[in-house]
């Protein structure tokens, strides 16, 4: 006989696991079913252990540039690569025993294998179709196995895989994604990445700091396509400042693999091609839903362009099925997923649920110097025809940011100019990471540009660049 449950959830990534904790916290008894990682690609793969390499990078950075800050440090300062990566991975693993003490203490039952719906209400769990990253722990003590499970409500929250282009598949060993750029055996010579998103430029970031002759390809004419274009530009600047090239409007038509190298050949907006060589390749040219292997064309949910179609409450068109997180399609963040789970469980427990606005998302990149947004870009404001203030403000004249050693920054403010609505912020500098919420926070709220100038910022903090944006929309910039 199937065990029975209220909510089943397929997936323990960031928008699986909180939807099984905020399922078990609404009453609902609840089981997860994994068939590779707990805490999925974010904690393991991807967000968390990538942020692991940024840091080792961050502090070597500051290690070789120590007389800047009035230090000597006797002998050679360099990166022991398999130090970082060690710790990278140890990181993971402890997010991973986070989420597995998480699903104990709510007593969420974790299923171990891959899931299929074989109808509305009823999954059978198999052995897993897909060979596990390395390397990977032990399965977690206690859960279930194999069998068919039964529940009123499946929730898909499969999460997404690096994209491949044909004829240029990454093989693991000269081309690689996401995944072995994460742990690499060596410290290649030289790097080229394709493609110039949030993943392509950290990992550009990364190897560019370690040393590593870095070239970066993107056949949109700006890096980060989705930021704002004078964020954009104002991030390449700094970035080639350090030593990386970057070719824009530029793609990749061809990779030659040789004995430990490749040569790529790529052909600019003009038609003129040139070759590359280098140790290694990253292919980091998006993600694509993990929508196979689910049985989605035997219950018929529906699926476009390669993703799971949900209303504003995740529910599929078909009753009793939701879905989450990047398996529903873009933006593919781990707090839209996070964010979305919460709705979903909630909508299902009938409580009075506000659907997500995504433009309220805000986006972040972890390179050096970081880049964070929120709402809309100017060029976007424009394209929608609205009348706005844009307000700037440059890191060199904030006091904090000049101790910090850390003046090469911007923060830019859009408003529209009859309402005086926060209509996007977007920034490029140190922990504009963990500035942005501030942004986040204001638009929730509904904020206007008069509250946000008669809000007390703490001198001296990065955080004070903020608010001097906002005063300079209004030509009120007290500081430049």
């Amino acid at each position: 006989m199937a065990d029975n449950y209220d909510v089943i959830i397929i997936g323990s990534g960031p928008g699986g696991y909180i939807a099984a904790i905020r399922s078990a916290q609404l009453g609902f008894k609840t089981a997860i079913v994994e068939r590779e990682h707990l805490a999925g690609i974010c904690s393991n793969w991807g967000c968390i252990p990538t942020k692991a390499l940024l840091r080792s990078a961050e502090i070597f950075h500051y290690a070789e540039h120590a007389k800047s800050y009035g230090l000597t440090l006797e002998g050679t300062i360099k990166p022991d690569l398999k130090g970082i990566v060690d710790r990278s991975r140890g990181i993971a693993q402890r997010m991973n025993n986070g989420v597995g003490f998480l699903m104990k203490k709510n007593k969420v039952d974790v299923i171990w294998g891959e899931a299929k719906i074989t109808k509305p209400g009823e999954i059978v769990v198999g052995k897993s179709s897909k060979k596990p990253m390395e390397p990977m722990g032990p399965i977690p003590k206690g859960t279930k196995g194999e069998g068919t499970y039964t529940a009123k409500h499946i929730v898909i929250a499969t999460g997404a895989r690096p994209r491949a282009l044909p004829g240029i598949e990454p093989d693991g060993k000269l081309i690689w994604t996401y995944f072995e750029a994460m742990v690499p055996q060596e410290m290649p010579k030289s790097l080229l990445v394709m493609g110039s998103g949030a993943i392509g430029i950290e990992f550009a970031s990364f190897y560019r700091t370690m040393g590593v002759d870095v070239t970066v390809v993107e056949i949109m004419p700006q890096i980060m396509p989705v930021e704002d274009a004078e964020i954009s530009t104002w991030a390449k600047k700094q970035l080639e400042k350090q030593g990386m090239k970057i070719l824009l409007e530029t793609k990749v038509t061809k990779v030659e693999k040789g004995a430990n190298s490749v040569t790529a050949t790529v052909e600019g907006k003009d038609g003129k091609t040139q070759t590359i060589t280098a140790d290694r390749m990253i292919s980091a040219v998006g993600v694509q839903c993990n929508t196979e292997n689910l049985g989605l064309e035997t219950v018929g949910v529906k699926v476009d362009r390669g993703a799971i179609v949900i209303d504003e409450f995740c529910r599929t068109n078909v009753p009793g099925i939701y879905a989450i997180g990047d398996v529903a399609g873009p933006p593919m963040l781990a707090h839209k997923a996070e964010h979305e789970a919460v709705i979903c469980m909630e909508k299902i427990a009938g409580l009075h649920v506000h659907p997500m606005d995504k433009l309220k998302i805000p986006g972040c990149t972890y390179c050096s110097p970081q880049v964070a947004s929120v709402g809309l870009t100017e060029a976007k404001a424009k394209e929608q025809g609205k009348d706005i203030r844009v307000g700037r403000f440059q890191f060199v004249a904030n006091g904090k940011a000049v101790a910090l050693g850390e003046d090469q920054g911007l923060v830019k403010t859009i408003f529209d100019k009859k309402t005086g609505q926060l209509l996007g912020a977007h920034m490029v500098g140190a922990e504009v990471t963990e500035l942005i919420q501030g942004f986040v926070v204001a638009m929730n709220l509904e904020t206007t540009e008069e509250e946000l100038m008669h809000t007390i910022f703490p001198h001296p903090t990065l955080s004070e660049t903020m608010k001097e944006s906002v005063l300079d929309a209004y030509g009120r910039v007290l500081n430049a």
